[in-house]
């Protein structure tokens, strides 16, 4: 198989696709890797190193999209790439096509075959290739929130660990899964003090018993979420629904009740936040106000720590493209139910049901899909 990496080109991302030690795996199965040029330099890796990985570094991306048979990448593809995909194709990537109506009618237009990291599962019923850059996102929500807190910025000029004789700034995770846990340690590790609200009590009981001396627990209910809301200083939003666009959770007319100058931490944003007044921003303009709430909405956080993140994913990545790669992508989904689960879009089809559900579409099942 060919196997195609271009350059990530959505504002202020410097993730890629392939790693040179992914490329290398892939060229030692006998595949053929072109990347293009300059497409590693963002997270550190130079065209020469997937040159002595065996790769092929092609120029424009044009060049690329029109020679692979599996396009690698990071984050959903941008208009001008949509355009590029063609029938036969396959697309692995981030797609988060819930609250993108654009991309999907894009993506359905072109024929290709679109497999989503977000949606592909494992045996414990987790996300793997969503949960490393989970565990990225979640770790930097309380640095990027404690930078939206500076008064500088717009926020309430509160010190996360404050000091001898000031209290702490209170921090609010709403969601205990990869994102809110990792969120939630850091935060505390800040010295801040820390709540994490989820509505699944078997995952309380969890964090209770491994972190319950780093921060507390309390039950997502819609009066405990805007009571603790209201005592926050940070609000980090950590919801997810596989697939599905995530729920709203504090609506614009609670801000009112907020602290002003809090700031809100939206890492669902690439499923369309889980805060009312949440609205996608980049690293380059990361925040913005909303009734004097500070809200902080990049939707590629782990972009900004781009050489972690890049090999983070290449690691969970790697066996996924390889067995696409090696046996094609309806042998390797028809041998994997996991990697089936990845399968959003064939041949100008829906094929996952929370996005159909979210979007109005039809959907075709995804076995079907395999045979058509």
């Amino acid at each position: 198989m060919k196997i195609g990496c271009p350059t990530e080109i959505k504002p202020q991302e410097f993730r890629v696709g392939l790693t040179p030690s992914a490329a290398l795996e892939a060229v030692n199965a006998g595949h053929e890797v072109i990347v293009q040029a300059g497409a590693g330099l963002g997270a550190g890796f130079e065209d020469s190193d997937y040159e002595a990985a065996g790769a092929k570094i092609i120029g424009p991306a044009e060049e690329i999209f029109a020679a692979a048979d599996m396009i690698v990448k990071v984050k959903e593809p941008q208009a001008g790439e949509r355009k590029m995909l063609r029938e036969g194709q396959v697309l692995f990537t981030y797609l988060h096509l819930a609250p993108d109506p654009e991309q999907t009618k894009d993506l359905l237009a072109s024929g290709a075959t679109c497999i989503a990291y977000e949606t592909v599962t494992d045996r414990s019923g987790g996300l793997p290739l969503l949960a490393p850059m989970s565990e990225v996102a979640g770790r930097l929500a309380p640095q990027v929130g404690a930078w939206t807190l500076q008064k500088a910025n717009g926020g309430r000029g509160v010190l996360m660990g404050g000091v001898p004789g000031v209290g702490p700034a209170r921090v609010m995770v709403i969601g205990g899964g990869v994102v809110g846990t990792h969120a939630a340690r850091i935060a505390a590790g800040m010295g801040a003090d820390v709540t994490v609200l989820d509505r699944y009590l078997p995952r309380m009981r969890y964090l209770d018993d491994i972190y319950g001396g780093t921060f507390k627990t309390s039950y997502a209910s819609a009066q405990n979420t805007i009571e603790l809301a209201r005592q926050a200083d940070m609000i980090i939003g950590a919801v997810l629904i596989p697939g599905a666009a995530a729920p709203k959770l504090i609506s614009r007319a609670q801000l009112g009740e907020l602290k002003p100058g809090a700031a809100l931490v939206d890492v669902a944003i690439d499923q369309g936040g889980c805060f009312e007044t949440s609205k996608a921003t980049t690293h380059q303009d990361p925040v913005y106000e909303v009734d004097g709430i500070m809200h902080y909405c990049v939707a590629n956080m782990p972009g900004a720590v781009a050489r972690t993140s890049t090999i983070a994913l290449g690691n969970a990545t790697m066996p996924f493209m390889l067995d696409l790669a090696n046996k094609g992508w309806r042998q390797a989904c028809a041998d994997d139910e996991h990697l089936l689960n990845g399968l959003n879009v064939h041949a100008g089809k829906l094929t996952y049901h929370a996005v159909g559900k979210a979007l109005g579409i039809d959907v075709l099942s995804p076995k079907l899909a395999l045979k058509a």
